[in-house]
C-alpha cells in the first residue's frame, strides 16, 4: 500500500469543500480524476510521476471503506476527519450527536487489544 498517497488523498480532499461534495457524490469517477490529475500535483508547478493506488487502495477509497483503508494502514484520523464530513449530518439527523464516531468505533471495535496497523511510510 502507497499508504503516502492514499494519505495525501484523504488529506486534501477532507481540506477542500469542493473535492469532498464530488467524493461524495461520484466516489468512482472522483477517485480516477484525483488519481490522474490532482494526486500527482506536488504544487502548482511540479508533478510527480512516482505515486498511484493500488486496485485494493483504490476500490476502498470508492466505497468509502474507512475500515479497509485503517487495517491497511491509512491514517486513522484522516480516514475519522474525512467520513465525519462526509456522514456526519446524516447520521446526526438519524442517531444525534457523535453517532458518527460512535459507528466508526464499533466497526473498528475488532481492533481492541491488538496493536493498530502502523501508519509509517
Amino acid at each position: 500500500m502507497s499508504k503516502y498517497y492514499v494519505n495525501k488523498f484523504l488529506f486534501t480532499v477532507d481540506r477542500d469543500p469542493e473535492l469532498l461534495r464530488r467524493y461524495k457524490e461520484e466516489p468512482r469517477a472522483f477517485v480516477a480524476t484525483w488519481e490522474q490529475s490532482i494526486g500527482p500535483r506536488l504544487n502548482d508547478a511540479e508533478r510527480s510521476t512516482v505515486h498511484s493506488l493500488t486496485d485494493e487502495e483504490r476500490e476502498a477509497l470508492i466505497a468509502h471503506d474507512f475500515v479497509k483503508l485503517f487495517e491497511m494502514g491509512a491514517h486513522f484520523f484522516l480516514s475519522l476527519t474525512i467520513y465525519i464530513a462526509i456522514y456526519d449530518e446524516e447520521w446526526m439527523e438519524r442517531d444525534g450527536p457523535l453517532s458518527f464516531q460512535r459507528h466508526f468505533a464499533a466497526q473498528l471495535a475488532h481492533w481492541e487489544g491488538k496493536d493498530y496497523p502502523t501508519v509509517a511510510c
